[in-house]
């Protein structure tokens, strides 16, 4: 490893249809910070000594200006953008493609920018602290051999993740002995309204029950630097049969459910009891400052992360 510590992959090229508007950008703290204030305070006190953002190109410098550049003097940051031209083997983007590429997409198009194990988060979730500590904790003592690589993701009890402005989506992962077993992407998650269960809907359309403890990725992963090859290698494979859809993007789970298939990787699960809050929706954006509040006046968190 090239550093005393992994880094820290944040992807922050989403353009937050449903907020509205930047939701990396969005003040939730007392003294205007972002939920990416809170996210890099987490990381550097569990030991990352990097931060990666992935950003979108029409907004890279607005970004760098009002983001990253607060982290000047605390702690190595790299901005790198998220291009639909940056393709592996060859690829060129389709006439009239504007959608980017997915989150798999993401983490692949910073590979120059990564120089040894990393966790991945999404810009606009609050994990807490425990999840950044046990997920650096994974990535420092774990070291590939020759059989598959290991990495970790945290997993989050899907009621504790959901939102009352609308539904949500979420991966349900099948989980034995804590290694994990298959990741599936369900959308427009609501609960019940009488508290005893949620119904999603899978890849046909249809809508299923979902058990309130069901365990949920909320996109923390923690992968070793090998996994970038072979990621690039699913995402020549999505290209070749998807790339002139022009709705279609390669997701970060799907890479996971088909190397752990191909005994590429094996993927620890990591239960996590501590907080969790995010901004889905413009309507959730009071209830993450009042969380925010709480936390800051417990003394989790400084009045100025």
């Amino acid at each position: 490893m090239a550093g005393a510590g992994p880094s820290l992959l944040v992807l922050a090229a989403g353009r937050g249809s449903r907020f509205g508007g930047l939701k990396q950008l969005a003040p939730v703290g007392p003294n205007g910070e972002t939920m990416l204030d809170y996210a890099v305070f987490d990381a550097l006190r569990a030991g990352f000594r990097r931060v990666v953002f992935v950003v979108g190109p029409s907004f890279a410098g607005q970004f760098e200006a009002r983001i990253a550049s607060r982290y000047a003097g605390r702690v190595d940051t790299v901005c790198v953008c998220q291009r639909l031209d940056d393709l592996p083997g060859g690829f060129v983007v389709p006439a009239g493609r504007t959608r980017p590429w997915g989150t798999l997409h993401a983490v692949w198009s910073a590979r120059a920018a990564l120089d040894g194990p990393f966790a991945v988060i999404n810009a606009d979730d609050f994990y807490g602290r425990e999840a950044y500590q046990r997920t650096a904790g994974f990535l420092l003592q774990s070291i590939s051999g020759t059989g598959p690589h290991s990495c970790c993701m945290v997993a989050y009890a899907l009621a504790r993740t959901l939102s009352g402005s609308g539904g949500v989506n979420r991966g349900i992962c099948r989980v034995l002995d804590g290694w994990m077993q298959a990741v599936v992407e369900h959308t427009d998650i609501q609960a019940h309204g009488d508290g005893t269960g949620c119904t999603g809907r899978i890849a046909e359309g249809q809508r299923v029950p979902l058990p309130a403890d069901a365990v949920v990725s909320m996109n923390l992963w923690g992968f070793p630097q090998a996994v970038l090859e072979p990621m690039g290698e699913f995402l020549a494979g999505f290209l070749s049969a998807r790339r002139d859809d022009p709705g279609a993007e390669c997701y970060l789970p799907a890479f996971v459910n088909h190397a752990i298939r191909a005994n590429i990787v094996r993927c620890r699960v990591m239960p996590t009891a501590g907080t969790w809050f995010g901004i889905t929706y413009a309507q959730d954006a009071p209830a993450c400052v009042a969380a925010i509040r709480a936390l800051v006046d417990t003394g989790e968190y400084p009045r100025t992360a």
